[in-house]
């Protein structure tokens, strides 16, 4: 199957949960490319199984500008076959808390197969692994259900 993560990062929070991610994946023994967002090429979108979407929150629990384009794609038309999963952090100080990972989820989870979300606070520590290994258990649990 084919897996890719995609994410935004102003302070370079979710740009460190987005390569944890990728490491567990790998230490599990699958391959997964990884972009930031401007970066992604939109149009191979389809030939992808699994996206995994990392964004922080913008303003009052907005999706930050540069994640626009692949939300509208998304939201589009359906993907049924798509295996999504959304990660963010955020700093739990404000009233919405990860809302762009929020937002994610709920136009997602009519549009995909929505396995799991992911928040954490602020940048990713040594105890926030357990939680990422479970984000990744849920993906490839779901993959293996639909392979």
């Amino acid at each position: 199957m084919k897996l890719t993560i995609v994410y935004s990062s102003i302070s370079g929070n979710t740009e460190e949960l987005a390569h944890m991610i990728m490491e567990q994946f790998k230490l599990k023994g699958l391959d997964i490319a990884c972009y930031r967002v401007e970066d992604f090429p939109l149009h191979l979108l389809p030939t992808f199984d699994g996206l995994l979407i990392g964004t922080y929150t913008w303003g009052d629990g907005e999706v930050p500008l540069e994640m626009i384009p692949l939300q509208t794609q998304l939201n589009s038309r359906s993907w049924e076959h798509l295996i999504t999963g959304v990660f963010g952090t955020g700093d739990s100080f404000y009233p919405k808390f990860c809302g762009a990972v929020n937002a994610f989820r709920d136009s997602l989870k009519d549009k995909t197969n929505l396995a799991v979300t992911l928040k954490v606070e602020l940048l990713p520590q040594e105890s926030d692994m357990g939680r990422i290994a479970t984000f990744v258990d849920r993906i490839i649990e779901r993959m293996s259900i639909l392979a």
